[in-house]
């Protein structure tokens, strides 16, 4: 076969349209041998060939009668000396670390192991057995693609919304992707899929790792899987075991269609990868690539003993970032996928790696200089898993500007307010504002948060409201295996039950973990499957499970579906609302000299939290004003953006706690003098029941109301007859509770025998009659959500002054609206008829 000197530029096997040039890097190599296999199925090489030059370390020619389609592999000459650092074996057939697509997968056997298994010496005699029979082969490829008008959707990152899913649990399960498509790249983009991503409301998505990665030879042995996938074997190559079409293009083109159909429905793909190390374990692991081209280049030795790795990772082994080639191979991957596969952005595995230079982590390293000057990467979107396992790994808000990060804090924080744990109100604040302690010192801003409650590591939601602890014994390592710190809580009993007390308080803390996570401020990720009240048995380390214990269930019970419709209209509600979506941390402070603030924290007597409020260890309960009116952004156009006023009730005691509702509002909305309203004397707010709401299908209809509209303003705690009653309906909602439960006990009922007072008359309204100018405007709440209650059930308005008895565990979200004194003095005889006024809008009624 002819062969041509080549050149070291670019790295793997490249096809020009006439031949094929390969490169492969290594410093230390004596002999380099391009080994080339008739198929995939072939037992050993039908040729080797010496590659003929070396440049700068490279390894190179160009064969001009090769074409795509063709296997290969290398054998690599050098010293075996693993006190070194080196590992060369030639008896060993290695994958190139540019491979672009798989052509056959690793098989495991002694003889893919550089040294003789089962001898006293271990890693230091060498195994000269052949593994050409077994060993992962390489495949050249064609690159050509037609993307046609493809483009990055380019969602900004404050209006981006996380979907972090696995592509086989995603759809092996779904009746709505053909049979022969489930758990694929083809599955992940069928009609089916995409409907549910769209009607969710997501943005992006989140893949599991998709780099090929290996089945652990210690899983093979159990009779296991690695179904998480991180393990990465080939940087540029999509996992085969994914594609309808397994063959190495198939894959490769099936990978970039389903990217195509993502962006034509505006959806993001990220792809969560995994750099930190290799599949190749530690120095008793097998040569599988990198081990046996470079050992000493690619990986983190121990100074004094270059047999061992530095493992920071938990996984063997740790790559070498001080090396340029190293860096070199990062680089080079995540620009392919970029450019050539047309991805959207990267979630980097244990990311606190990559920032190791020497010892430390060095956030100013050569990694993060490289992605900042680099004009492809610095452009897609970059997450951190901001730890790793070594000294000092730990560095959540510690990445440089470009760059967001899981906010493990935030995921703790939340977990702990829920589960009724004490002193976290203060850091919750803090958490659902976009963590400033932790962003804003370094110049970056709220969306370098991404805000998560669940992941694929850890707890489902369902889990997480139903058991304390783990329960892996299925993963076969006497549950000794995951995270045993998990903040979780099961409501009153371990795993399924049929109390409807505990289960009804297991949905309302789904309700209230799911809206917490989508109205603070960052960035949401949701975990796939958690929308639809996925359980895994409590196991919380399914890395091995590839089976119905992972794979999503689309099959859902009406509990469920009423699940995943709350979470549907909690994203909707996320998307409509400007406040919930700022580029800059709030102030805290009065803007523009309106006399109020872009944030208001308030407690329950409706006051503005103070610093003995905010200490306080028993505080469980708060309020948060978010002000559409002041936040102080342009839009795309130059247009100052203004939305809703939105107040954000939250209380994670396990009693009801009654909440004052105040009067808010800037300039003409709201700031109205006490001369302007006059109110009757001894009178009190009365009860809001369903009565006394206003008929908002037919405004015109003549309703009672409360004598004085909220309209007195004190600062005294409420007494009970200012409290609002629920209506009769909502007690057929609770669940009769269980004498040992005090923690489910029925509030509402309690609340409605002691608070309810009889709805004003008329002659009481007219005694209470004030008088307004033309440019005053009444405001009220309208609640959007609460996690208690159906939306059907919940009162249509709430006035200021009165207070909202918010149950135990539960949260609610209300708007701000506006009427015009003309037209309440046309519906409620409270105020005198002013002529010219109208209502804002008919939406306000």
């Amino acid at each position: 076969m002819r062969i041509w000197p080549g050149s070291p530029a670019p790295l793997g096997a490249t096809f020009d349209g006439r031949g094929v040039n390969f490169a492969l890097f290594s410093e230390s190599a004596s002999k380099v041998e391009l080994c080339l296999f008739d198929s995939a199925e072939s037992q050993v090489e039908a040729c080797r060939i010496t590659l003929p030059e070396q440049t700068d370390f490279v390894w190179h020619g160009y064969l001009p009668d090769v074409k795509p389609g063709q296997v290969y592999g290398y054998r690599v000459h050098g010293d075996y000396a693993p006190h070194a650092g080196h590992r060369f074996n030639p008896h060993k057939i290695v994958l190139d670390p540019y491979a672009m697509a798989i052509a056959r997968d690793v098989q495991w056997s002694e003889e893919m192991f550089p040294y003789v298994i089962g001898q006293e010496e271990q890693d230091l005699l060498i195994d000269r057995r052949d593994n050409s029979a077994f060993a992962p082969l390489a495949a050249v490829v064609d690159r050509r693609f037609r993307w046609g008008r493809d483009r990055h959707p380019k969602t900004p990152w404050h209006e981006t919304l996380i979907y972090e899913l696995h592509v086989k649990g995603f759809s092996r399960l779904s009746p709505w992707v053909p049979r022969e498509l489930r758990g694929t790249y083809a599955g992940l983009a069928s009609e089916g899929s995409i409907r549910h991503l769209k009607e969710l409301g997501v943005t992006a998505v989140e893949l599991m790792p998709v780099h090929h990665f290996i089945d652990d030879h210690f899983l093979v042995t159990q009779g296991k899987r690695n179904y998480w996938g991180y393990n990465t074997l080939a940087f540029f190559a999509p996992a085969i075991r994914y594609a309808a079409d397994p063959t190495p293009q198939g894959a490769i083109l099936e990978f970039k269609k389903m990217v195509k159909t993502m962006h034509a429905h505006g959806l993001e793909v990220i792809l969560d990868v995994v750099y930190n190390h290799t599949a190749e374990g530690n120095h008793l692991g097998p040569m599988l690539s990198l081990r046996g081209i470079d050992n000493r280049s690619y990986y983190r030795q121990v100074a004094d003993n270059r047999r061992y790795y530095l493992d920071y990772t938990g996984c063997g082994n740790t790559l070498n970032m001080v090396c340029p080639r190293v860096l070199q191979l990062i680089m080079d991957s995540l620009r392919y996928w970029v450019q050539e596969m047309h991805v959207d952005g990267f979630r980097f595995d244990l990311a606190a790696t990559l920032a190791r230079e020497l010892h430390a982590v060095d956030k100013l390293g050569a990694f993060f200089d490289i992605i900042h000057q680099d004009p492809v990467l610095s452009q897609v979107k970059l997450i951190a898993e901001p730890w790793d396992l070594g000294e000092g790994g730990y560095q959540v808000g510690n990445f440089p500007v470009l760059w967001t990060e899981w906010n493990g804090k935030y995921r703790d924080c939340v977990r702990r307010f829920w589960k009724g744990d004490g002193h976290t109100v203060s850091e919750l604040a803090t958490r659902i504002c976009g963590s400033s302690d932790l962003y804003e010192h370094n110049g970056r801003r709220p969306y370098a948060s991404i805000n998560f409650v669940t992941a694929h590591d850890g707890f489902t939601l369902q889990d997480l409201v139903s058991y304390n602890h783990k329960h892996n014994e299925a993963n076969g390592q006497n549950n000794e295996d995951g995270d045993s710190h998990n903040n979780s809580w099961n409501c009153g009993a371990e795993g399924p039950t049929s109390d409807p007390a505990i289960l009804a308080l297991r949905e309302r803390q789904k309700r209230n973990l799911m809206a917490t996570l989508l109205f603070s401020q960052g960035v949401a990720m949701i975990r796939s499957g958690d929308e639809l009240s996925q359980s895994q048995g409590g196991n919380n380390n399914v890395y091995n499970q590839d089976n119905a214990t992972s794979w999503l269930n689309w099959r859902i019970d009406p509990t469920q579906q009423r699940f995943l419709d709350f979470t549907k209209k909690c994203i909707k509600l996320w998307k409509s609302q400007p406040v919930l979506q700022r580029r800059n941390f709030f102030q805290g402070r009065e803007l523009r000299g309106q006399g109020v603030q872009d944030i208001v924290w308030l407690t329950p007597d409706g006051l503005e939290m103070t610093d003995a409020d905010w200490n306080a260890g028993h505080a469980r309960c708060l309020g948060v004003i978010l002000d559409g009116s002041q936040i102080t952004e342009m839009n795309e156009r130059g247009e100052r953006i203004e939305g809703d006023t939105l107040f954000l009730l939250i209380n994670a005691h396990h009693e009801e706690i009654s909440f004052r509702l105040p009067e808010y509002g800037s300039g003409d909305m709201s700031e109205i003098s006490s001369e302007q309203w006059r109110s009757a004397p001894d009178k009190k707010p009365a009860a809001v029941n369903s009565s006394s709401v206003i008929d908002e299908e037919n405004p015109a209809t003549e309703v009672a109301t409360p004598a004085s509209s909220g309209i007195v303003k004190t600062e005294s705690r409420p007494t009970a007859a200012e409290q609002i009653t629920r209506p009769a309906a909502m007690l057929n909602k609770v669940p009769a509770p269980e004498a040992s439960m005090p923690v489910v006990e029925n509030q509402v009922e309690i609340a409605n025998q002691q608070h309810a007072t009889p709805v004003a008359t008329k002659e009481e309204s007219e005694s209470a009659s004030i008088q307004v100018t033309p440019s005053a405007r009444r405001m009220f709440w309208k609640p959007l959500i609460d996690t208690t209650f159906d939306d059907q059930i919940l009162p249509k308005k709430v006035w200021p002054g009165q207070c909202y008895p918010l149950q135990g565990r539960s949260l609610v979200l209300f708007k701000r609206q506006v009427v015009k004194p003309g037209l309440v003095s046309r519906l409620f005889p409270v105020l005198a008829p002013v002529a010219g006024e109208t209502v804002k809008s008919t939406a306000d009624v």
